[in-house]
């Protein structure tokens, strides 16, 4: 086997390896790989071939790790619309005691808490977030 083909078939296992794992970071080994397939490709030695891969996969992993997409982005889930189909609907309080109320809402009755910063009044709310089985509502 010639060395530009074992590199390609090491960059190879390491995408199929990426695509059972759903991680950027193997993919981005599997560019170094390949670049060291360019580097055998081009008659270089083992020792020059080993060092672009690794030149090259170490530079690719870190401009991943600075992007954007390499760093997962932490949300609460209480207060993401993505994860709770509740925050963004809107319920109708008929009085407060105290900043709090009861209302009726998919069909149980719910504590609702108004946010801060928000007008004391009955009427139609937002939701804004969901702490347990109490809803965070909002004008």
């Amino acid at each position: 086997m010639s060395d530009w083909s074992f590199w390609l078939w090491a960059a190879g296992v390491t995408v199929v390896l990426e695509l059972l794992t759903g991680t950027f970071y193997l993919l981005m080994i599997a560019i170094g790989l390949a670049a060291g397939a360019l580097a055998a490709f081009a008659g270089g030695g083992w020792p020059a071939q080993t060092l672009v891969a690794a030149v090259v996969g170490v530079l690719a992993t870190g401009l991943l790790w600075r992007s954007k997409a390499g760093r997962p982005q932490t949300v609460d889930a209480a207060v993401d619309p993505n994860v709770n189909m509740d925050i963004g609907q809107t319920v109708n309080v008929p009085g407060w005691q105290n900043g709090m109320a009861r209302v009726m809402y998919r069909g149980a009755l719910w504590d609702v808490e108004l946010a801060a910063g928000s007008p004391l009044a009955a009427g139609v709310y937002t939701i804004r977030e969901v702490r347990g089985s109490r809803l965070i509502v909002g004008a």
